[in-house]
C-alpha cells in the first residue's frame, strides 16, 4: 500500500463508506478470516456477499465481522487467547477483558453471519445474549487457535468508525459445525470460498483488498501463522493513512 493523504483516501473510498460526521472515538469491532488448506495447491478464504439493501457497504464482498460487545467479555470458552496473542491485543491500555471480548466477537459474529460455529462439541450454558445458538448446537467456544493477523482503524471523517482487529483461524483445526443455511442474521445473501489472489479479484472494499495482501506474503514465510509475527496496522496519522509494522 503507498502513503496516502486523507483526501486521496476519502475519494478512493468514496463508495465503499459514507462520507460525514461521525465518532471521534472509533468502536472496538473484530474481523475473522476462516482459512481453508485441504487442498494441497491453495488456501481458500470464506468471503461474504452483504445485501444491496444493507446502508453499509452494500454488495460488497466482505470477511464476516462486526462490532464487540462489552458482554462478550464474560463468555465462558473451553480455553483462553494464546498468551502471545492476548500480549498483541493488550496495547495502548487495551486490558485483559476488553482483548478477550474483541476475540470473542470474531466469533460470535462469524456465526451469526455465516453458521460456523468456533469451538469444541460440549454441553455448553451461557445466558449471555448473542451466544443462544453455541447453546443449541452444543459447542463450546474456543480462542486458543485464533491468530491475529491485522488492525485497522477507520479515518476520521466517516459516517462509522471502527478499531477493527483482524484475526484468522485454520477451518479444520476450529469449526466445530457449520449451519448448512448459513447463519440466523442473513446479513451476507451468498457466501464463497475463495483462493486468496481470487479473492482480492471480488467487489471487496479497499482495505480487504490490504489485509487478503498482507496475509498472502505472510504466509509464504510463516505458513502456520505463528502466534508472535508482527502485524500490519492501518491508520491515519498526520493527515496520512499509514501502514506500520507492530
Amino acid at each position: 500500500m503507498k502513503k496516502m493523504s486523507r483526501a486521496e483516501l476519502d475519494t478512493a473510498e468514496s463508495k465503499d463508506s459514507a462520507l460525514g460526521k461521525g465518532p471521534k472515538r472509533p468502536r472496538d469491532a473484530a474481523t475473522l478470516l476462516l482459512l481453508d488448506r485441504t487442498s494441497p495447491d491453495e488456501i481458500s478464504v470464506l468471503m461474504g456477499r452483504r445485501h444491496m439493501s444493507h446502508a453499509f457497504m452494500p454488495g460488497k464482498f466482505v470477511f464476516p465481522g462486526g462490532r464487540t460487545d462489552p458482554t462478550d467479555s464474560r463468555v465462558k470458552t473451553s480455553d483462553e487467547l494464546h498468551p502471545l496473542v492476548e500480549h498483541r491485543l493488550c496495547t495502548n491500555r487495551t486490558s485483559k477483558a476488553r482483548a478477550r471480548a474483541i476475540a470473542l466477537s470474531a466469533i460470535r459474529e462469524t456465526y451469526e453471519e455465516c453458521g460456523a460455529l468456533i469451538g469444541r462439541r460440549a454441553d455448553y450454558q451461557s445466558g449471555i445474549s448473542g451466544w443462544q445458538g453455541f447453546c443449541n448446537h452444543g459447542v463450546a467456544p474456543t480462542l486458543s487457535q485464533l491468530r491475529l493477523v491485522a488492525r485497522a482503524i477507520t479515518p476520521p471523517g466517516r459516517v462509522r468508525r471502527y478499531d477493527t482487529r483482524f484475526f484468522a483461524v485454520w477451518r479444520e483445526d476450529a469449526v466445530a459445525l457449520t449451519l448448512p443455511d448459513g447463519g440466523p442474521t442473513n446479513e451476507l445473501e451468498e457466501q464463497v470460498w475463495m483462493p486468496l489472489d481470487e479473492a482480492r479479484t471480488l467487489d471487496i472494499p479497499r482495505i480487504t483488498s490490504w489485509i487478503l495482501g498482507d496475509l498472502i506474503e505472510r504466509l509464504k514465510d510463516d505458513p502456520q501463522l505463528s502466534p508472535d509475527s508482527n502485524i500490519p496496522f492501518y491508520q491515519m496519522r498526520y493527515n496520512q493513512f499509514l501502514r506500520t509494522m507492530v
